[in-house]
């Protein structure tokens, strides 16, 4: 059986139903995070900030710096995983319901809708011939998913650069990726839509090495449906000549974002939005036919073929297991790096202008730089101190006082008996401690020369 083919310009209709009011909850529930984090503000500063520029990243009180950027690896690897373990489990169901591409052309048609009309107006604005009032409704539609697209690149840009003073005066740099993000949203949203899932998406290319006969998907019942076409309501298969339950309306076409039949069985353009589910269950109660003629199924349950395993067997498969062990690993890896953490970081360096030089005690004395960042979302009041070096001790203490996420360089010299020395180099360790949280510390390894 052949799919209808797609038109150039796909105006679904607007389908009624629990998946759809899913979706609906899925665009406000993630436009609310995008929009409104990067305004919350966490002891006095911005809560979320991926400060390139600055290289550090703002975590609700955590400070990242370059060197924790092995939990930002770790959470795309995370989140890599969980996108496998879910196509495994129910296709692309993250498609349909939380992919950016998916929710903000649902935006944009949502828009069309408001301002062009239902599904049969926007065909028919489509079709009639240019005139002042078709320009003034198409410019209409197209000035508001420029206006959205402008505040979506503003979010955006918010993220990575301090909101507020963003919006105090918006030039240079920021502006640009504003116009820039603002304008790709616009360009894949606004205008590709479903192309950029069609053509562009590789991910649709891939995600069948993905499947299994347990792998949920949305699905057309041909054994129920077949043969297709008109029929009374209340007819059973059971009459002779009786036709199968789908009635051959065409609402699982009109609502398919992306213009396919699904009753075509499996194909790589559907993103699992569940729009047909909905438009189809909405034909059965009116038929007086039982819901799932087309559903969230498996082909081992479309095959008709007896089942006893229980549910949860049906979900524990070696590809989902492999998916949800790895997972864990990732997550308690970067829950335990985390934990231990210190927001201290501390980095020394010899001083290349001599190696080792006496002191008018006589002790033997090494230069050191010591640069110190404070990492926490408190302003901390550091010591210096040596460890592993018997009789070793800073010719001064110096104390500094850091604000959070900000560094300090220190001139450290350090002294020791000639007794405790022998010729050549020997370990000891740098100690910076924050005073009054003696838990509070970070160290370093150096090496001290002799003479």
């Amino acid at each position: 059986m052949s799919a209808r083919p797609v038109p150039i310009k796909i105006h679904p209709r607007l389908p009624r139903g629990r998946f759809h009011n899913g979706r609906v909850a899925m665009v406000i529930l993630t436009q609310l995070v995008f929009l409104v984090t990067p305004w919350l503000n966490w002891n006095g500063r911005q809560a979320v900030l991926f400060d390139f520029v600055g290289a550090r990243f703002s975590l609700f009180g955590a400070t990242l710096l370059p060197q924790d950027f092995v939990y930002l690896a770790a959470l795309l690897v995370f989140c890599a995983l969980a996108l496998f373990w879910w196509t495994a489990l129910a296709g692309r169901l993250w498609c349909g319901f939380a992919c950016p591409q998916t929710v903000y052309s649902e935006i944009m048609i949502w828009i069309e809708r408001a301002i062009l009309g239902d599904r049969k107006a926007r065909l028919a604005l489509d079709a009639a011939p240019w005139s002042a009032a078709k320009l003034a409704k198409k410019g209409a539609a197209q000035a508001a998913m420029i206006a959205v697209s402008l505040v979506t690149g503003f979010a955006f840009v918010g993220w990575f650069t301090p909101i507020r003073a963003l919006a105090g005066e918006l030039s240079g740099w920021p502006l640009f990726w504003v116009l820039c993000y603002g304008g790709l949203v616009y360009l894949l949203a606004g205008r590709l839509r479903e192309k950029v899932c069609l053509f562009m998406c590789p991910y649709s290319r891939f995600q069948g090495v993905m499947f299994d006969r347990d792998t949920l998907t949305v699905s057309y019942d041909a054994g129920r449906g077949e043969p297709r076409g008109a029929r009374r309501k209340g007819a059973t298969l059971a009459e002779p000549g009786a036709r199968g339950d789908c009635v051959d309306c065409g609402l699982c076409v009109q609502v398919c974002p992306t213009g396919i039949d699904i009753r075509a069985g499996l194909q790589y353009e559907c993103i699992d939005c569940a729009a047909c589910v909905d438009a189809c269950d909405e034909v059965m109660d009116k038929i007086g036919a039982p819901r799932g003629l087309i559903r969230f199924a498996s082909e081992a349950q479309l095959s008709g073929a007896p089942d006893a395993r229980p549910a949860w067997r049906r979900f524990a498969r070696p590809r989902v297991l492999v998916y949800s062990a790895l997972m864990g690993l990732v997550a308690a890896g970067t829950a335990v790096g985390f934990a231990t953490r210190t927001p201290l970081e501390l980095s020394v360096l010899r001083d290349r202008a001599f190696l080792v030089r006496e002191t008018p005690e006589g002790w033997l004395e090494n230069g050191y730089t010591a640069r110190v960042v404070n990492a926490d979302d408190t302003t901390r009041t550091l010591r210096f101190a040596v460890d592993g070096l018997p009789g070793a001790r800073l010719a001064e203490a110096p104390v500094v006082t850091l604000p959070p996420s900000k560094s300090a360089t220190v001139t450290l010299r350090v002294a020791a008996p000639p007794e405790s020395v022998h010729r050549g180099s020997q370990p000891l360790r740098f100690v910076v401690e924050a005073v009054g949280a003696p838990g509070l510390k970070a160290s370093e390894e150096g090496r001290f020369i002799g003479e």
